[in-house]
């Protein structure tokens, strides 16, 4: 079976999940922790090299003020409880998005995890924070604005390359594997650059309720995916095992 480099998830369906269960929406956020244990651990053992699960997005602050604290103060609480696992499993965690419009107390905790895994090599975990996709874009292009403005780089001189290498996800393969979970069919502002190609699955599982056979499900869908990037087999271009 073709294994993706790179797997991108949408972690969607905590609230209603709850809802379904006359629970308030943060009692499906803490359900939906075991998934993400599931898909950490599933991606190390079959030689995953990236995984990438949107946690926050920008558009998340709208929210009620009580889910966005209970959401925050998870945050901590996982980091502080589960960054010892992830280093003793040689996981390298990076936190991805805006850390300015979290709390000190948040940022220190991100700062201190990716320290403590900084130098392992196994299984690259991105947790996406206070992201969006749009924002990502505008950043990469402010850095590069100011880089012309400064006299060290030229218009005709800029690609996607060099777009790609000041954004969020810099330094890693792209997506080739985008799952979303909770039976919505959209990208929801999620990698917008880094998923261009990226095959698509969408499932109807409530994030909470994801378990190995709907990871394995994704990936049996990956497997059957003829990925020519714009080309056809015949041209002798990467074809469906890349």
């Amino acid at each position: 079976m073709a294994i993706p480099k790179h797997i991108a998830i949408v972690m969607d369906g905590n609230g209603r999940w709850a809802q379904a269960r006359g629970e308030p929406r943060t009692a499906g956020h803490r359900a939906g922790i075991e998934p993400v244990r599931m898909c950490i651990r599933e991606c190390a053992e079959r030689g995953v090299e990236a995984l990438t699960l949107f946690a926050f997005s920008s558009e998340n602050w709208r929210r009620p003020e009580t889910e966005v604290t209970t959401l925050m103060s998870l945050f901590v609480e996982m980091l502080d409880r589960e960054v010892e696992e992830l280093h003793a499993k040689a996981v390298r965690l990076r936190i991805i998005g805006n850390r300015q419009r979290l709390s000190v107390r948040l940022q220190q905790r991100i700062a201190a995890a990716e320290l403590r895994t900084v130098g392992n090599t196994g299984l690259r975990l991105q947790v996406a924070v206070s992201y969006g996709g749009r924002w990502d874009i505008v950043e990469a292009a402010r850095a590069i604005a100011r880089e012309c403005a400064s006299g060290a780089l030229r218009a005709d001189e800029i690609d996607e390359d060099m777009l790609g290498e000041r954004m969020q996800l810099a330094g890693l393969p792209d997506p080739d594997l985008f799952i979303r979970t909770g039976g919505e069919v959209r990208v929801s502002n999620f990698l917008l650059w880094n998923i261009a190609y990226a095959e698509l699955h969408f499932s109807d599982v409530l994030w909470p309720d994801f378990q190995v056979n709907e990871l394995e499900a994704a990936l049996g869908d990956f497997d059957r995916r003829q990925r020519r990037f714009g080309a056809v087999q015949t041209q002798g271009t990467p074809g469906r095992r890349t």
